[in-house]
């Protein structure tokens, strides 16, 4: 590599790299107990085992007890999760367009209506995602932390071009220990850095997608949600006397019969019209159950308007956020992500440690400098 060149490049990772890695430290920490989120929440949050009698009771009256614990207020959303058997949430709320800090979740047995728990939006796993996510700060948070992992893309593929010519020189993995401790720490911040290399890439590519997430959504509400609902536009919203929640459910089973329901939103939500029931629609195998199918359910017939799959950049979204975090393949996977990740901050800490022992050194030569 030519001398010039390889300043270029020189410059392009230092100075990417300090810029975002103050902020990869915060994503990296803050991210490691969301790894486990899962596992986490059992243990802070009451978790009740659902009783299974002879019948589940209708999801009409399992929203009736849901709403019936908040007078005056209604369901918007229902979801299942496909490792809690026998239990479904509610998400209830004072109008359906309510922003999501309104939020009321009641878990209940699917055959008793019994409570079960009731998650809350302010408990310590949900203050960490929102710190990783956005850092409270909405939609520019997010797509300020998205510029940092672009920055943070442009320091890996600098920092592959510079390591290439340096290790014809060199054995690989090789650590000077009889050198200076600058040295030591420059062979194991480019050694951990190579290594981490496709994690990072990996992880990094993804943690930029989901913060695109509200693009995205924008995206499919303008597209292909208002081509579903486009027969219903003129039409006056529905308000209220909406036809059975348990019937949309299983007209969408019917319409898509090798899926299961995931979650159900409510007219007026973000996710469908003011006509329709959206049904979203989960797959059976480890990749499927992470994409979702929407089928529109008329809120007044109870019949399916339309059923689609998802554009290419939702189910993209779909799939990044749990592979960012590592859910996918069970714990072991959790394991190596959280490993990752611990060595990840190795590599941003070995690289401030070297660029404050540069300025040093520059600092000191030029104070010798003016000495002589």
């Amino acid at each position: 590599m030519k001398l010039k060149a390889a300043k270029r490049w020189f410059n392009w990772h230092k100075w990417t790299s300090l810029i975002c890695t103050i902020f990869l430290l915060y994503l990296c920490i803050t991210g490691l107990p969301l790894i486990f989120h899962e596992e986490i929440e059992h243990l802070l949050e009451e978790n009740k085992e659902a009783v299974i009698t002879e019948q589940k009771l209708s999801l009409d009256k399992l929203a009736e007890i849901a709403a019936s614990r908040y007078p005056g207020e209604q369901v918007r959303y229902v979801f299942w999760d496909e490792n809690e058997k026998n239990k479904v949430l509610f998400d209830v709320v004072d109008k359906p367009d309510a922003p999501y800090e309104k939020s009321k979740y009641l878990v209940l047995n699917e055959y008793t209506g019994e409570v079960l728990g009731a998650p809350k939006t302010d408990g310590l796993m949900n203050i960490i995602l929102k710190l990783h996510t956005d850092m409270f700060l909405g939609i520019p948070g997010k797509l300020f932390l998205g510029l940092m992992g672009i920055l943070f893309m442009i320091s890996i593929v600098s920092g592959i071009v510079l390591y290439g010519p340096i290790m014809k020189k060199y054995d690989f993995g090789l650590v000077r220990k009889n050198r200076s401790k600058r040295l030591q720490w420059l062979d194991t911040h480019n050694l951990l850095g190579i290594a981490l290399t496709a994690w990072m890439v990996v992880v990094g590519f993804t943690g930029i997608i989901n913060t695109l997430s509200d693009v995205i959504l924008g995206l499919w509400q303008q597209g292909q949600l208002a081509e579903m609902t486009a027969p219903y536009k003129n039409q006056e919203p529905l308000r209220g006397n909406y036809s059975s929640l348990e019937e949309a459910k299983l007209a969408a089973e019917n319409k898509v019969k090798d899926m299961k329901a995931a979650v159900i939103a409510y007219p007026g939500t973000p996710f469908t019209s003011k006509h329709h029931y959206a049904v979203f629609m989960r797959g059976n195998t480890e990749l499927t159950s992470k994409l979702l199918k929407p089928v529109l359910i008329d809120a007044k017939t109870g019949l399916v308007t339309d059923s689609r799959e998802m554009p290419w950049y939702v189910n993209t979204l779909f799939l990044s956020e749990p592979l960012h975090f590592g859910n996918y393949g069970g714990p072991v996977l959790k394991i190596v992500w959280a490993v990752f990740d611990i060595f990840t901050i190795l590599v941003l800490v070995t690289g401030l440690y070297l660029w404050i022992a540069r300025l040093r050194a520059e600092k000191q030569q030029l104070f010798i400098a003016k000495e002589s």
